[in-house]
C-alpha cells in the first residue's frame, strides 16, 4: 500500500480505495480451525476447573505442521530458520516479544519479505495442540516435553496455573496488568478442543473489548490536520459508531484500510447499543 505521510483529508478514500482494488498476494489460505473465547465476566465459571496463563499481546497464529497461519488464513512470512525443526503436530499459539510490543509484532508479521532481525526479537508462546483427541488437562500436559524435545529457544510453552477462588485471579489479573501485560486466559481443563466460540476458553481483563470494520476514515482537525482524526465503524450487528482515541501518530498517518477490522475497548453500552468511550486497541490479526 502506497505511504499515507500528511496525506490531504480528500485523498483518503482515493488513496485506500486503490489500495483495496489492487490483487492480493497468493499467499491466503481456508481460515484455520480456532478455538475462540468468550469474556469472563459474561458467564458463571466453577474457577477449580480453569487453567488460567496470561493473555499475550501479539498476533494469534497456527502452525499447521508445515506453515504458520493468521487467525485469518493467511501465510505468515516467517524466516525459513525460524520453524525449521518445529514438530509436524498443527500448534494454536501467539507471535509475541514482550509486554507493549505489540506494533512490532504486527509490523514484523505483516512483511512479505521477512526481516531476520526483527524475528530474532519474537517468540510463539503455544498454548494448545488442536489436533489432538483429549482434554486440555491432557494436551497441556503433553506441550512441554514436546516442544523441549525440539530444542528451539524461541517455541516456548506458555505458563499456566490453577487458581482456588475469585480473589486469587484477581490478584494475578492485577499483577499481569501493573507489569504491562494485557489480561488472562481462562482454558477449562476437561474440554475438547473446539473450532468456535465457547464457554471452554475465556478471556479476562480490566476493561471490555471487541471488533467492528471500518466504513470510513474521518478527517483530523487541529494537530491531527492532513491525518485520519477519527474511525467510523460498524459492528457485527449494524451499528455505527466513531472510534477517536487511543491511536498513535503512526496509526493516524497510516490508518486502518476501509474493510479492514479493528479491536477496541470500551467500559458499557447505551441503550441503543453504541459503546461508551470506544478506544483503539489495534487491527485485527489479517
Amino acid at each position: 500500500m502506497a505511504s499515507l505521510n500528511n496525506p490531504r483529508p480528500a485523498t483518503y478514500c482515493i488513496l485506500l480505495s486503490a489500495a483495496l482494488l489492487a490483487p492480493l498476494p497468493a499467499t491466503y489460505a481456508a481460515p484455520p480451525p480456532l478455538a475462540l473465547a468468550n469474556d469472563y465476566e459474561d458467564v458463571d465459571v466453577d474457577l477449580a476447573l480453569y487453567w488460567v496463563s496470561e493473555k499475550y499481546d501479539g498476533v494469534r497464529a497456527y502452525w499447521d505442521g508445515t506453515r504458520l497461519l493468521t487467525r485469518a488464513g493467511n501465510v505468515i512470512h516467517a524466516p525459513v530458520w525460524f520453524t525449521a525443526g518445529w514438530p509436524v503436530t498443527p500448534l494454536d499459539g501467539e507471535l509475541w516479544a514482550g509486554r507493549g510490543r505489540f506494533e512490532a509484532v504486527t509490523a514484523t508479521v505483516r512483511d512479505f519479505e521477512p526481516n531476520d532481525e526483527a524475528w530474532q526479537n519474537i517468540r510463539f508462546m503455544v498454548f494448545d495442540l488442536p489436533r489432538h483427541p483429549g482434554p486440555f488437562d491432557v494436551r497441556l500436559a503433553e506441550i512441554e516435553p514436546l516442544l523441549t524435545r525440539a530444542k528451539i529457544d524461541w517455541l516456548k510453552a506458555a505458563p499456566h496455573a490453577r487458581v482456588t477462588d475469585a480473589a486469587q485471579l484477581d490478584a494475578r489479573l492485577q499483577a499481569v496488568t501493573s507489569a504491562g501485560g494485557e489480561g488472562l486466559m481462562l482454558h477449562r481443563g476437561d474440554s475438547l478442543y473446539r473450532a468456535e466460540r465457547s464457554d471452554d476458553l475465556l478471556k479476562f481483563k480490566p476493561y471490555q473489548d471487541a471488533e467492528a470494520r471500518v466504513v470510513a476514515l474521518l478527517p483530523g482537525k487541529g494537530k491531527y490536520t492532513g491525518m485520519m482524526g477519527a474511525l467510523l465503524v460498524q459492528d457485527a450487528n449494524g451499528t455505527q459508531f466513531r472510534v477517536g482515541t487511543g491511536f498513535t501518530d503512526e496509526v493516524r498517518r497510516h490508518p486502518p484500510p476501509l474493510g479492514s477490522w479493528v479491536t477496541y475497548s470500551y467500559r458499557s453500552v447505551t441503550a441503543r447499543g453504541i459503546p461508551r468511550f470506544a478506544s483503539f486497541l489495534r487491527r485485527r490479526d489479517r
